[in-house]
Order: structure tokens, then sequence, then C-alpha cells
């Protein structure tokens, strides 16, 4: 972060300042626990907790100053404090301002599933020729966003802003912040239907994104996406995938396992033979869209084939883990929904190995599609010869399972709790399989099994 005086964040936030206005700040900081010295304390309010109780922790601790809603019954002489109407659109303004003293190319990325592997990607290609800001981990909310956008500092050539949303009004709100000029949508798909209630609101909800597009901006969309193809919009836009409608098309895909995807992607200007790393044919809509971006941006054909070349997958999504006895872990266990879900089942179907087991959990966040959308993932899991599927969680109990069985899935066990299912996963793990962890972030953390099975002494 750029120098950013007092003074300054008042303007920038219509707040009112009391203390030096030529203090210096260079970060924020939401966590009061996480304190350095000089930096500026934001206290956030939450369901179930208020920042503002530990303004004075914050500044005993190092803080320069904070925001606040409310001021402290005691004003300390040494500190400095903005008040303002809400902390976390204090935050989001002067994200906003700060963002419009930078001229470089930003690209906003949203979606229902893959958000994180699209910005991977692009940002990755990019990366081959330019300095890039882009999000980290899972910091793609109306926090996260914010704190992001005031990393950008003067060395930075681009930026690839991943964004997220559980409700209306959100992708706009970052927007703001972000101001794109590539407006990127992944797919519109279930996730969070719970919340929005319909695909056609989910669809509404991330066309947001197009609000704040910059003069001469360019939406970038998955082509063959139902409910995208619906999309008309009165600026230049261009539509990856398989299809014949789209003006960057993927063509000659060899699923490759395991190993990845090849593909040939041909824009208007050039073609390019590319070789993906990262299992799953649905990898090909982020590197068409990366190589779009990246002609966009002047990248050449070397650069743009060599950075999806590099591309790794970020946490806990589709890495590809060898363990012991040629045991393979297909460790997806970030997060789920029926497509990203399906989406691996299909990866695990293709994966050459003596047996092919399926760890699932709970998909959230559904409505009404937590039904039909584990009763899918159970008859999937049949169709495709999975081996043993091991469920976890009551959605998986009363949809999946049955399904599973129904469709002709050989062996099928339920667990109330991951940590029921490890012995007999560790007896159905035999050498020379191939296991899939997938589950809802908040379906009781699958990562932790990743964890166990790194950790385990397997004597085979």
């Amino acid at each position: 972060m750029l120098p950013v005086t007092a003074a300054q964040m008042r303007e920038a936030t219509n707040g009112t300042l009391y203390g030096d206005g030529d203090l210096t700040v260079t970060a924020l900081s939401t966590d009061s626990r996480q304190i350095t010295p000089g930096v500026w304390f934001v206290p956030i309010v939450g369901e179930k907790f208020d920042g503002h109780d530990f303004i004075d922790k914050a500044l005993e601790a190092g803080a320069a100053g904070c925001f606040c809603a409310r001021l402290p019954e005691t004003l300390r002489g040494d500190k400095t404090y903005i008040q303002v109407s809400d902390t976390k659109r204090a935050m989001k303004d002067l994200a906003q301002w700060y963002r419009g003293q930078f001229t470089l190319p930003v690209v906003q990325v949203t979606g229902s599933t893959g958000k994180t592997t699209i910005k991977e990607m692009i940002a990755t290609v990019l990366s081959q020729k330019l300095n890039v800001l882009k999000t980290k981990g899972n910091f793609n909310g109306d926090i996260g966003t914010p704190l992001i956008m005031l990393e950008l500092a003067p060395e930075h050539q681009a930026a690839v802003i991943e964004t997220g949303m559980d409700a209306p009004g959100q992708i706009r709100n970052m927007g703001e912040m972000v101001q794109p000029d590539f407006a990127v949508i992944g797919n519109i798909g279930e996730a969070h239907m719970e919340y929005l209630g319909s695909k056609e609101a989910i669809l509404r909800a991330k066309c947001e994104i197009f609000e704040n597009l910059r003069p001469g901006g360019v939406a970038i969309l998955n082509g063959d996406d139902e409910m995208l193809r619906t999309v008309t919009l009165p600026f230049e836009t261009l539509r990856c995938g398989l299809g014949e409608n789209c003006d960057v098309r993927v063509e000659n895909v060899e699923d490759l396992g395991v190993e990845g995807v090849r593909c040939t992607v041909r824009t208007g200007k050039e073609t390019y033979p590319l070789t993906i790393p990262a299992p799953g044919v649905h990898m090909v809509y982020a590197a068409s869209m990366a190589a779009a971006i990246g002609e966009r941006l002047g990248l050449s054909k070397e650069e743009i084939c060599r950075g999806v070349g590099a591309y790794q997958p970020a946490g806990e999504r589709m890495r590809v883990e060898r363990l012991a006895g040629g045991r393979v872990l297909l460790n997806d266990s970030y997060n789920a929904n029926p497509q990203s879900m399906g989406a691996a089942i299909r990866i695990l179907a293709r994966t050459d190995c003596g047996k092919r087991i399926a760890m699932l959990g709970d998909m959230k966040e559904l409505g009404a599609a937590t039904e039909p959308g584990h009763r899918a993932m159970g008859q999937l899991l049949g169709e495709l010869g999975i081996d043993t599927l091991l469920a976890v969680g009551p959605f998986c109990k009363e949809y999946m399972v049955p399904a599973a069985k129904e469709a002709g899935c050989p062996d099928v066990r339920w667990y109330a709790d991951k940590k029921e299912a490890y012995e007999d996963l560790l007896a159905a793990y035999t050498p020379g399989s191939v296991l899939l962890l997938k589950a809802s972030h908040f379906s009781g953390r699958f990562d932790l099994v990743a964890d166990f099975l790194r950790a385990y002494d397997f004597r085979d």
C-alpha cells in the first residue's frame, strides 16, 4: 500500500477526523490479534462480535489509529481516529478511492464454481510478462477484496481479483472497488441457491459485475453455459468454450486423466496449442479465458502457452497427490456443489488405477437443489463404475447413498462424521487405489482427511 495520510482517508470515507491528519498509513488490519506498529485498525461488526470492543487492545499493540462507527469513551492523544457511519463501508470507500490512483488493467472474476481456478490460471499466464497482483486464498468477499485492492503498488502491471457472493448487491459493491477492464463469469450453477432461490436470480447477481466495467472493457463468458448464453451485453463480449457460437474456440481436447488436458485454443488472431497440467476437461474454460485476456494484453504465443503449462492449483482444489504404494489422492476438499462434484467424480472415473474410492460429504447452500443435487451425484457414481463410496453427513445419508445403491455402486457406506470413516477408509485404500475427497467447506473440513492420510505410515 502506498502511503496514505489520515486526511486523505477522512476525505475518501467522508468521516470525521480526530487527531493528526498528517499521519501516514501503509497497511490496514481487521484483526486486533495481528497488529504491527503503525497499522490502521478497522473494527468489523459481525453477527456475534463487534471489533469496536478491541480498539483499545489494537492501539495498545501499536496501531496508529482506527476507523470507528462509535467513538471510544476516551480518545488517546497519541492516536488518530476517523469516525464513519459504517467501518466496513469505510474500508470499501478507501479501497475505491485508492484504486483510482492507478492506471493498470484489472481482471474481475466471478462465477458459481471454479472462480479461484480461473483467477489462478489468468494470473499465472499474465505473470509470464507482467507483475501481477492477485487475490490471495479465499479473500474474495467484502472484507478481503478491499484489503487486496489496497495492496496495489507502482510495480504492479496488472491485477486479477476474484469476487464471490451469497446475496444480491455484493458483486456490484466489490466491482465499485475493482473497476475492471475485463469482467469474467466462469459459469452459473446451483451454489448459493439457498440464499438466492433460483439460477435466474444467481445469474442476475453475477451479472452485476458488468455494471462497473470501465470504458472499452471486455466481458469474458463461458460460451457453453446455458444461462450465460442468454446474456446480451452492450459492449464487447468474448465467449470461450467448445461450442460453435464461441469467439474463443476450444478444439482437439485430449483428456489425459490425472496428468491433465491437451487442447487447441483458437482466437480471431492466433492458435494456441495448450497443455494444462491439471485434471478435468472443465479446465479448458480457464485456459481459454486466460489465453483471450493474455492476447489482449500483448502477451506472445510462447508466453501464453508457457503460462498455461505453469498453472498450479491453489489450496485444496483438485490437487493430485501421490502417496505410498502407488496410491493417488485427488484432493479437491476445499468446497463442493453439484457442478464441481460431478466434474471431480468424472476425473476419478477416468483415472487408471486398481480401485476408485470417493469419500464425499454434504453439499451445502443448495436450497431446493439439495435433494436432486445429492441424488444426481449418487447416480453418477454408479453410472461411472466407482467402486466405493464413503459418504458423510445427513444430506448424503438421505439422498446420495440410496441413489448410489440404486445405480449399482457396489460398496456404499455412510458415516455421521468423517473420523468414523477412517478405519474403513484405510482398509479400502489399498496399494494402487485412487481416492477422491470432496465436500462443502462447511461440511467438516475434509482437508483434515488429506492431512491424516499424508501423515499415516502405510505399510504395504
